[in-house]
């Protein structure tokens, strides 16, 4: 993506005169549709403000022809950031490289190193620096690096990136400018390369290109010494090198090629720099409020985590990872390669796994149902859930939810899926990896699909019944009437055993009906045993007593009434075991024909919300189109007005002038 031989007579007349943009830029004029000059705006340093850029109404510099008499796609450089856009939260950005440098580890990454860099021109403003000691780029992996959509690791196992667009969309989420230094060994008899790459959105708008042009240039190591790649001509390596020098954040070529030292015999250094500001003109990403992080201002930044933070350490991540990059690249990754670092400022940062903030920890096998799928696919959909209360959960703070892996990163941290309107599901978290849900682009979301409404909902089935099980264990109230497998504790007390005076029959029928499920006739049910327990007490104690009373031959008709009663009580102990144990059946069935047609309604309703969001999202694609159609036509309007009233003021004006000659002739 050099500048190609159709740029070249532009740069020879105006490289000389553009401005830097870490500097105040020169006001540059272009030529309107009337011929008179109108001045180039400069761009705006707010990201979610700068795609609003308007470009010149005849700008015919920056227009490209199509090759060999072929069509070509044009990208506009405004795509660039309406490409960034999907990244609504800064770190998120800072993951997509981070990303990017672990998949360096199969060529020799041992550490990623991110830090604040000074910037040489502009005292005032700050850069990023990324950088890892991997295989680096060859000239073509940069030029392929620099495109949209084209990525080599969707083939590659055990890598992250698979889109292709997340170099683009997370340095240009960061700043407005970014450049890549990378070095590469000889590989395959090969000599060594080095390559210098710029993507500067500055320089597109403010020289009101209509294309997205990347100067790129190259070199090749010849003995000791490194000598300029030349891919079309030398006036054009020339005029590459001339472009990027001009925009960067470096005041000469010598100091821009000194970035090389830091690279030593591979590896890859992207520095980011015009970084965004916010409304109030401050730098989107706060550098001084911790000298050892990153952070960043706004919403994600909550005073009031930040002071808990203190209070509760093993909630730590759960209340700073929105805010603190430190925090999030702790936990992004559910495993680090042995041997790799993460440096940030010029400390390691300490991996974490969610794991060791837990007690009563539990593991839970989930294999989901796929349609369609093998059985082999099956077994690759498996994954354990762990989860348990957090240690400051007999705090009753509010922390909550399962953090989500996709190949060892991490997708959705703390993802919050039962919303009890109480304190139902306090304290409650948990870690799985689940590679067969597919990520968004942005890698911050899943895709809305079937197998992840079903991850959903058994999440909060599992959470559900671990809260109801173990809630009592910090703090909290027994639940008692929730539907589960196993009924609480106590309920297994109340209930007499052997000892009570039972035979070895109904004790086994106690333990067998304290393992019942809880339904609505439960208290019937134990009420109606208790008293036949009871009656039989009675009546056997009573027997004795009047046995011992008695004559010899009396005591024995006495023994044998005494055998008849104890006869009777079993026969009615039984059939009334018999009648619930009919009556269990008959409503265990119910309620699971119940299930199945409340479980079909569901997947029903799943189907009809997945169509209303489908068609939701097509209509608001539709009004957007017809709003910007609008815009363009009030816009084009306004134009023509203008035009139209400023051709008028002329004419009036020269009609004046006119009367007044005219006048001024019939007096002489």
């Amino acid at each position: 993506m050099a500048i190609d031989e159709h740029e070249s007579s532009f740069f020879r007349t105006q490289l000389s005169d553009v401005g830097r943009p870490c500097k105040k830029p020169k006001v540059e004029c272009v030529v309107d549709q009337h011929g008179f000059l109108e001045p180039q705006k400069a761009m705006c340093k707010q990201f979610w403000k700068a795609g609003d850029y308007e470009p010149p109404l005849n700008n015919n510099q920056s227009l490209s022809h199509p090759a060999d008499g072929m069509d070509h796609l044009r990208v506009h450089p405004r795509f660039l950031h309406s490409n960034a856009t999907s990244h609504k939260w800064a770190l998120g950005a800072f993951a997509e490289l981070l990303d990017n440098s672990l998949d360096e580890v199969r060529t020799g990454a041992t550490y990623v190193n991110v830090d604040v860099l000074d910037n040489q021109i502009d005292t005032h403003n700050k850069m990023l620096l990324v950088e890892d000691n991997g295989g680096g780029m060859t000239p073509e992996t940069l030029r392929r690096c620099m495109s949209l959509g084209y990525s080599v690791k969707s083939k590659v196992a055990n890598t992250i990136g698979q889109y292709g667009n997340g170099f683009k969309t997370s340095t240009m989420r960061l700043g407005a400018d970014v450049l890549v230094f990378t070095r590469c060994p000889g590989k395959d008899g090969s000599r060594p390369t080095q390559s210098i790459g710029m993507l500067s959105y500055t320089f597109l708008m403010e020289t009101g290109k209509e294309d997205i042009v990347v100067p790129m240039i190259d070199f090749e190591k010849r003995g000791e010494e490194w000598g300029m790649m030349v891919k079309s001509s030398q006036a054009d390596w020339e005029r590459n090198m001339e472009t990027i020098v001009s925009w960067s954040p470096y005041s000469s070529e010598e100091r821009l090629l000194q970035q090389f030292e830091f690279l030593k015999d591979q590896g890859t250094r992207i520095v980011i720099y015009s970084l965004w500001e916010d409304e109030e003109g401050q730098l989107e990403l706060d550098f001084d409020t911790n000298k050892d992080d990153i952070q960043i201002r706004g919403v994600n930044r909550d005073p009031k985590k930040i002071e808990m933070a203190k209070d509760y350490p093993n909630s730590t991540f759960f209340l700073t990872y929105r805010h603190s990059l430190r925090s999030y690249a702790a936990i992004l990754y559910l495993n680090l390669p042995n041997g790799f670092r993460i440096i940030l400022r010029g400390k390691d940062v300490n991996h974490h796994n969610i794991i060791d903030d837990m007690m009563l920890t539990q593991k839970v096998m989930y294999k989901p149902t796929a349609d369609g799928t093998t059985k082999k696919d099956q077994n690759q959909m498996s994954t354990e859930v762990t989860l348990g209360f957090v240690k400051d959960a007999k705090d009753h703070i509010d922390v909550q939810g399962f953090n989500v892996y996709h190949k060892n990163r991490l997708i959705k941290p703390f993802w919050r899926v039962w919303n009890a309107a109480g304190s139902d599901g306090r304290g409650v978290i948990g870690v799985l990896e689940a590679d067969f849900v597919e990520p968004a682009h942005d890698k911050q979301e899943f895709e809305r699909t079937p197998v992840l409404s079903r991850l959903e909902n058994r999440l909060i089935v599992i959470q559900k019944k671990y809260w109801t099980t173990n809630c009592q264990e910090i703090g909290y109230a027994r639940r008692c009437k929730v539907a589960s497998v196993t009924k609480c504790k106590p309920l297994i007390k109340d209930i007499p055993n052997a000892s009570t005076g039972t035979d070895s029959n109904e004790g086994k029928m106690s333990h067998h009906e304290a393992s019942k499920p809880a339904h609505d006739d439960e208290e019937v049910y134990t009420s109606t045993v208790r008293k036949s327990r009871s009656k039989f007490s009675t009546s056997l104690k009573a027997s004795k007593e009047t046995t011992s009373n008695l004559p010899s031959h009396q005591a024995t008709n006495e023994n044998e009434d005494s055998s008849y009663i104890i006869a009777k009580l079993r026969e009615e102990n039984l059939e009334l075991r018999q009648r619930y144990s009919t009556s269990d059946s008959m409503m265990i069935n119910n309620l699971l024909l119940d299930l199945r047609s409340e479980r079909d309604k569901n997947a029903l309703l799943e189907n009809e919300v997945l169509k209303a969001k489908e068609t939701i999202e097509k209509l608001d694609q539709e009004q957007a189109n017809l709003i910007d159609i609008f815009s363009e036509e009030r816009q084009r309007r306004d134009e023509m007005e203008e035009n139209l009233r400023n051709k008028l003021m002329e004419a009036h004006e020269e009609l004046r002038k006119q009367t007044k000659l005219a006048e001024e002739k019939q007096n002489h």
